[in-house]
């Protein structure tokens, strides 16, 4: 089994199988983790299809099965692993990234107050917010 951390969370894949920079993954799990799916016109996410490159199409996908990996490093975005391929992390291209750093905007989250009343950021968008943040370590 192969841990997996996307932008959508930490994802328990059985099957997937992480070999030096392949993650192969079975179609259903892959599609459950990160919104790909294989279709005939390429890996597609809701509207969005990425075509294959003529020639290449067995390095992504194969036996009903996904290489994300591939398709991650494909699509210009940052992958990671553990050494022994049993953690991957799939994360953002770097022009995302710097687009999400130059709008200064900080993402949304929610805490709780003393009282357990929950705060969202968003609720507040548009107004004077003062972030204070701390940590033991």
């Amino acid at each position: 089994m192969v841990t997996l951390l996307t932008e959508s969370g930490e994802h328990a894949v059985p099957g997937a199988e992480g070999a030096g920079e392949s993650l192969w993954c079975p179609a259903r799990e892959a599609e459950a983790a990160t919104g790909w799916t294989a279709k005939p016109e390429g890996l597609c996410k809701d509207e969005v299809c990425v075509p294959l490159p003529p020639g290449r199409e067995r390095d992504f996908v194969a036996g009903g099965r996904i290489n994300l990996g591939a398709l991650w490093r494909h699509l210009g975005r940052a992958v990671a692993h553990s050494e022994r391929g049993h953690v991957w992390v799939l994360g953002e291209s770097a022009r995302a990234r710097a687009a999400a750093l130059a709008s200064l905007e900080a993402p949304d989250f929610a805490l709780p107050d003393p009282t357990g009343r929950l705060h969202r950021l968003s609720d507040y968008r548009g107004k004077k917010v003062l972030l204070v943040t701390w940590a033991s370590w």
